[in-house]
Order: structure tokens, then C-alpha cells, then sequence
């Protein structure tokens, strides 16, 4: 394998992607003869993702427009998805940008998300809707207490910015925490939110959307690769920006958040920006005129 990834790399650009489909036939598993990438995260909120990576292979043209995406069945936090993304055991992560996962992956720098992930709404519980209403930039930071996952990054940031956060190690641990009063507010991406409520209102019916507040803090969300792999990242750049340049990567981003943009333009949130110290230097700042307009 160590001769062929050299072959990649200093050999004749004629022969290099055939190469690649030679390295990815053998290392990786086969179903229906198609080389598989094997992805994380999975699930419905995360179904974008995958469709833009497929779109992005599909530019590429030739053998990598057949490589079929399989997610990762297993039930792993944020943080062990990187370690086995080191591993060789995941081969593609989509995942906000820290500098702990610039050290450890590749990533391709193309924000896939345009930065809407770092706009959060909240789940509270329905009667504290009057309580939360109205409050200031000073209210929201210091009378509210925010339950997060104890590996996000978004944890960080709020920790960072003076906010009070209660940890758990699972998101599904936080809904019937937020219901017993152990925190305030859950933040969560609009599509996340939407999504929460439905799968979760017949358990805990009085869980609600606040509806006047947001936080907002720049986060672009990369696709990632084991950082042996900067073949794969190379391709997943350009199919992308293929994409991009012809119009489909906009247009399926549209396609699939049309809810939250008719949301933002219909309402109007007070929205409480904080900064994002996890981010490395120099990172580009998300591009959001594609769903918001503050």
C-alpha cells in the first residue's frame, strides 16, 4: 500500500486517479463491486451532508462518481468519530472546524454548511416562554443555564463567552434533563430543532420552541479525511467547488433548508452574537447570505 500511495504522489497525473480507484477497490470494503466510503454523522438531520458529498464524487466524473457512501452504524460521540477517522475505520467525518480536529484530520476547506449550524435557536420548556421573552444580551448570557453535549464544540464556545452550560454525555440525555429543570434552554441548529420537536413532543409534550431569542457564532462545517488520504480530500475539494460554480451546490443547499429560510425571513429573533475562540487562525468567516440577512 505505502508504494502505491507513493505512485499517487510522485507519479505521472495521467495514471493518479486511476490509481486512487486501485487503492480504494482494495483497502476498502466492496458492495455490488462499489468501493464505499464510510461516513459520520448519520441520521436525518444529517442527510445534507451526504447529498452534497455524493454531489460533489458525482463532478468528480469517472470512478469516484461511483462511490457508494455508507454510513457508520455505530452509536460514537464527535470526539471518538476523529479517532476513528484516524484509524482508518471512518473514512470521511462532516464536522465543525476546531483546531484539535485541524491537528488531527485533513480537511477540506469548504464551509458545506455556509455557517447556518451556528445559528441556534431553543428548546425550552413551553411555560418559560414569557420568562425568556424579552431578555437582553446580559439575560441570556447570566439568567439562563444551556444543556449541551459534553464534546461539542458549541459547548466550548458558549463555556468561552461566560455562559453557564450543564453537560451530558449523550444528546438524547438532555431532553429529559431540559424537562426536569436541570437546565434552561437547549440550543439547536433550526433543521435540529424542527426535527427534535417532532420526534420527541409525544414523550415530553410540554417542550417547546422559544420563540424571540437565538444565539449566533461562526462555525463553518468541513469535511474531514484521515490526513494519509489528501488524495481523497483533493477530489472532494474540487467536486465541490464544481459545484459550486455551476449553481447544484447552492441549489441543494436551498432544496434542503427551504424551511429554515422561509423561517428567518418570516421572523425576526433577537440574537445574541458570540465569538468562536476554537477556531484556528486564519479561518475563513462563513459566507451566510444564502439564509440570512441580519
Amino acid at each position: 500500500m505505502k508504494s502505491l500511495k507513493r505512485w499517487i504522489r510522485w507519479g505521472c497525473p495521467g495514471h493518479a486517479f486511476m490509481l486512487v480507484c486501485l487503492l480504494l477497490s482494495w483497502a476498502w470494503p466492496r458492495a455490488a463491486e462499489a468501493p464505499t466510503l464510510r461516513v459520520y454523522p448519520t441520521g436525518k438531520i444529517y442527510e445534507y451532508r451526504w447529498k452534497l458529498l455524493e454531489l460533489a464524487l458525482a463532478h468528480c466524473g469517472g470512478a469516484a462518481g461511483n462511490l457508494r457512501l455508507l454510513p457508520y452504524a455505530g452509536d460514537i460521540t464527535q470526539n471518538r468519530s476523529v479517532r476513528l477517522t484516524q484509524s482508518g475505520a471512518i473514512d470521511v467525518v462532516a464536522l465543525g472546524i476546531t483546531a484539535d480536529r485541524e491537528a488531527c484530520l485533513l480537511p477540506v476547506p469548504v464551509d458545506i454548511l455556509k455557517g447556518i449550524i451556528g445559528y441556534r435557536v431553543f428548546l425550552i420548556r413551553g411555560p418559560d416562554q414569557g420568562r425568556i421573552r424579552g431578555m437582553d444580551d446580559a439575560g441570556l448570557r447570566r439568567k439562563l443555564t444551556y444543556g449541551l453535549q459534553r464534546d461539542w464544540a458549541d459547548r466550548a464556545v458558549m463555556v468561552a463567552d461566560g455562559c453557564a452550560v450543564e453537560s451530558a454525555s449523550r444528546s438524547e440525555n438532555l431532553f429529559p434533563m431540559l424537562m426536569a429543570g436541570r437546565f434552561d434552554a437547549f440550543p439547536r441548529g433550526l433543521n435540529e430543532a424542527r426535527q427534535d420537536l417532532a420526534e420527541h413532543r409525544g414523550v415530553f409534550p410540554g417542550m417547546a420552541l422559544e420563540q424571540d431569542n437565538a444565539i449566533y457564532f461562526p462555525y463553518p462545517v468541513y469535511f474531514w479525511v484521515n490526513r494519509e488520504h489528501a488524495w481523497l480530500a483533493r477530489e472532494i475539494e474540487r467536486g465541490l467547488n464544481l459545484a459550486l460554480a455551476d449553481g447544484s451546490f447552492r441549489n441543494l443547499f436551498v432544496s434542503c433548508h427551504s424551511t429554515e429560510i422561509a423561517l428567518m425571513k418570516g421572523t425576526r429573533r433577537h440574537v445574541l452574537f458570540l465569538s468562536n475562540p476554537l477556531l484556528p487562525a486564519g479561518t475563513v468567516a462563513p459566507d451566510n447570505g444564502w439564509w440570512w440577512q441580519p
